[in-house]
């Protein structure tokens, strides 16, 4: 049975998972996300001039590691932090594929967080919140005072807080994880092992 759900807008099962969104391809074609049934999926919200950015190589190792095992990575451009993913989606796609050698398919730009979030992340966010930046890693520091400017409980939201934060779904469509950008990719790498 099929219900309108008020907080993420879409007309989805009252058990959600993966497979009940659908994200817009770079020609604007919808792509469904039951697609990936089956599949370890990691999401992520991308952009070509961030500190992060180099994650890309990161991303792209992992990719062609286990794609063959069953792993996918949706990748989803946003320009809302800093406005560091300027570009339109060919030349954001041209550019990693360029400097990153980047296969995995890009998507649409999109918004991650506010009003005109996709309903994919409204529903990420509800399942993993926000439980702090990685101790250690060097841009930890700053990102929170940074953000701390501007909300002074922005700790205490689920809201996504930069580039390259990652949320692992299993096989079942269920998301088990969330990664900030900070956090060390041999450790997301570990938690997709154990999935496939």
């Amino acid at each position: 049975m099929k219900t309108t759900n008020k907080s993420c807008g879409c007309s989805c099962s009252t058990t959600k998972n993966l497979y009940n969104f659908e994200v817009m391809a770079q020609g604007g074609k919808p792509v469904k996300l039951d697609k990936f049934k089956g599949e370890v999926v990691l999401v992520v919200n991308t952009a070509s001039k961030c500190g992060f950015t180099s994650q890309y190589t990161d991303l792209e190792a992992l990719y062609k590691k286990y794609h063959d095992k069953g792993f996918e990575i949706l990748d989803l451009p946003c320009n809302q932090f800093g406005g560091q993913s300027p570009e339109s989606d060919a030349e954001t796609t041209q550019f990693c594929q360029l400097n990153y050698g980047t296969e995995f398919p890009q998507m649409k730009k999109c918004e991650v967080n506010g009003a005109g979030e996709l309903p994919l992340y409204t529903w990420l966010k509800a399942q993993q919140g926000f439980k702090g930046f990685d101790e250690g890693h060097p841009l930890s520091k700053i990102l929170d005072t940074k953000l701390r400017e501007t909300d002074a409980d922005y700790d205490k939201k689920s809201d996504i807080k930069w580039n390259f934060t990652k949320f692992l779904i299993n096989r079942q469509g269920d998301v088990v994880a969330r990664f900030e950008p900070t956090a060390d990719m041999a450790k997301v790498e570990e938690a997709i092992v154990e999935l496939l």
